[in-house]
């Protein structure tokens, strides 16, 4: 595909006065309606990163959404700037909920997306995120997890999850412990969902996030576990919207 095709723009959207601002991208030479992915970042906030995956996305015939949970230009540039970044959204779930489904709202009026063929990736942070968004019930048919937290809020017990689910889990990651990947897979039967978990045996944390390196924190980019991950999540999506 002619990457000239490929068409994006910034979109600023609101959660009271909070001004936030997410990434689109689609093949503009495709005219009918096409399903939408939203693409959750990892600590930092939104970065190259997520608007360049909305692209690819793009590219194999989706339009892509790089939503933004911090605000317009607030970016971490540090582990320490990271962590209190996102250590508000963690503390209080509803409030990270309550911006995915902000992002769900903005992509669906797109006059190129199908409304009704909506899904959610998102790495590290991201991850977390597209879980909570299939955690409360969410109108998405996939929600796929890439090296990311797999805590439970406190706030959807008893739910029940009809997306589909994907987790892509690196199986050394230090900050999911075999204990925290059991404890999700009860929570997901618990809620009924349909859900999938692919642990990559020598991956650690960021092992699809081009550019981590940082292994005294078992943070770690790994090339066979990206594109591995990658086609998984690709079979994942035909079959959700097939």
């Amino acid at each position: 595909m002619n990457k000239l095709t490929i068409l994006t723009k910034y979109i600023e959207y609101m959660d009271g006065n909070h001004l936030l601002e997410g990434f689109m991208a689609w093949d503009d030479t495709v005219k009918i309606k096409k399903p939408g992915i939203l693409v959750g970042h990892a600590w930092a906030g939104r970065s190259e990163f997520e608007c360049k995956k909305a692209i690819e996305l793009a590219a194999i015939g989706y339009v892509g959404f790089a939503f933004d949970i911090y605000g317009k230009g607030t970016r971490g540039k540090n582990r320490t700037e990271n962590a209190a970044l996102m250590k508000p959204f963690l503390i209080n779930r509803e409030l990270l909920q309550r911006r995915v489904m902000l992002a769900l709202d903005v992509l669906s009026s797109q006059a190129l997306v199908d409304s009704n063929k909506m899904a959610t990736i998102g790495y590290c942070f991201g991850g977390l995120a597209s879980l909570d968004m299939a955690r409360c019930g969410a109108d998405i048919l996939g929600a796929v997890s890439l090296h990311g937290n797999l805590s439970s809020p406190s706030n959807t017990n008893g739910n029940k999850i009809n997306a589909k689910i994907l987790v892509l889990h690196g199986w050394k990651d230090p900050t999911v412990l075999p204990e925290d990947v059991v404890s999700f897979a009860k929570e997901m039967s618990a809620m009924s969902a349909d859900w999938q978990l692919h642990a990559f045996g020598d991956a650690v944390h960021g092992f699809a996030k081009t550019g981590t390196n940082d292994p005294d924190h078992g943070m770690l980019y790994d090339e066979i576990s990206d594109q591995r991950s990658w086609n998984s999540m690709r079979l994942f999506l035909t079959e959700i919207f097939s």
